[in-house]
């Protein structure tokens, strides 16, 4: 932990000692196509594409996922590049015009991975040779199946075009984004990654089953196997969480980004139906989520309805974890409050004891949905974002069912 902690400080410290430098000769990211990495365990390195555009903004690529960077200082040979809603950052030196090699860092959570990458290489993963099958479909997937502590099981959703592959895995309580990758003979390889998460699948394709491995950054390593099954389905994301027995609403006071406490029993919560946004700034499906929640709010304005959201911060201070929150609510245009329930970790268990009114907190995000007399009528565990497709489009259409018919209760 020391040790990761250094690194970070003496890092910041070279990048900073950059701009007094005078005598270094300022560079540009040469524009176009470029390939990176980043280091997972094993020694495996997860790969992902970019492109950099005329003006030294950046395009990374997942999928059907396009994330805008405007965030790039160079200051001589060295290079920040901040990703626009989570606290991650890559910090490179150019070892060429063509070459950066550095490191892809999270300070709160002191990891460090290392990072390279590559102008003009336009491959995510290389096609070496012609895939044996074709993985087109639903497949029933358990992840940590030896171990009954970390097991949990999901559902795989592919596509297969040759030998490019995209997909996600959903699980009970979200999905993995925007998977990309390739099938050569047997062997399947998916990445993404958006600047909280680095992803990397690897696995076997024998006989309609996959057997293989999930890395996440440097510090995850699960085994998961899954087996083709177009009829599997999850547990209802409406049946995981529950308020408990002797309560029928939330009683919570937290503050807003201007200091004030924010309660349910407000006055302009009155008479109005009210989602309530359990989620955090370091969470990518809470952001797939609170993309829609800010597309629905803006266009039912008009209507009795008030959103808002409670954050649980990993960033180890108040004044770090307001600043974050700020961060998304600029980048994704929010206007509804986000709140800052907690500080310091976002353990589920904590979280969980400061709304003791439910069952369990399984999953950032969780959505709770509050009729106009202040009972809570649903709890939905997880979100379904855009990379799941026709479940995306479900949950958009039950959404807004829901809330209709507790508008016009």
């Amino acid at each position: 932990m020391k040790k990761i902690t250094l690194f970070v400080l003496l890092a910041i410290t070279v990048f900073s000692s950059c701009k007094k430098e005078k005598n270094i000769e300022q560079r540009l990211l040469k524009s176009g196509p470029w390939r990176a990495t980043v280091g997972v365990m094993d020694d495996k390195e997860l790969p992902f594409l970019m492109e950099v555009m005329e003006d030294q903004s950046i395009k990374v690529f997942n999928a059907e996922e396009i994330i805008d960077i405007d965030d790039v200082v160079i200051n001589g040979d060295s290079i920040k590049i901040k990703f626009p809603v989570f606290e991650g950052y890559i910090l490179a030196q150019f070892i060429d015009s063509i070459t950066l090699s550095g490191s892809f860092i999270k300070e709160d959570l002191n990891r460090v991975v290392p990072f390279n990458a590559k102008y003009g290489e336009q491959d995510r993963f290389v096609i070496t040779s012609k895939p044996n099958q074709n993985i087109t479909g639903s497949w029933e997937t358990v992840f940590s199946m030896d171990n009954e502590e970390d097991r949990y099981i999901a559902k795989g959703l592919f596509k297969q075009n040759g030998n490019i592959v995209t997909g996600t895995f959903r699980t009970t309580t979200g999905d993995y984004r925007y998977l990309e990758g390739v099938l050569n003979e047997d062997k399947l390889q998916l990445s993404a990654f958006d600047g909280a998460h680095a992803f990397l699948f690897t696995a076997e394709v024998v006989d309609s089953v996959l057997n293989g491995y999930f890395y996440s950054g440097n510090h995850w390593k699960e085994p998961f196997t899954a087996k083709r099954n177009e009829s599997f389905e999850l547990p209802s994301e409406d049946s995981l969480t529950f308020i408990k027995k002797g309560y029928k609403t939330l009683d919570f006071s937290f503050k807003d980004t201007e200091g004030n406490k924010v309660s349910l029993q407000d006055k302009r919560f009155d008479n109005k139906v009210v989602i309530v946004q359990v989620m955090g700034t370091w969470c990518p499906n809470c952001m797939d989520e609170t993309k829609y929640y800010v597309e629905y709010y803006n266009t039912h304005k008009d209507k009795d309805i008030e959103f808002v959201a409670l954050a649980f911060e990993y960033a180890k201070t108040e004044e770090k974890a307001f600043r974050s929150i700020k961060r998304l609510q600029e980048k994704l245009k929010v206007e509804y409050s986000i709140l800052l329930a907690q500080y310091g970790t976002s353990d589920k268990q904590k979280a969980q004891e400061k709304l003791p009114m439910l069952t369990q907190v399984l999953s950032y995000p969780t959505t709770i949905f509050i009729d106009k007399k202040r009972n809570v009528r649903k709890i939905h565990t997880g979100f379904n974002g855009p990379a799941t497709g026709q479940k995306y489009i479900d949950f958009k259409k039950d959404f807004e069912n829901f809330v209709n018919h507790l508008l016009n209760e």
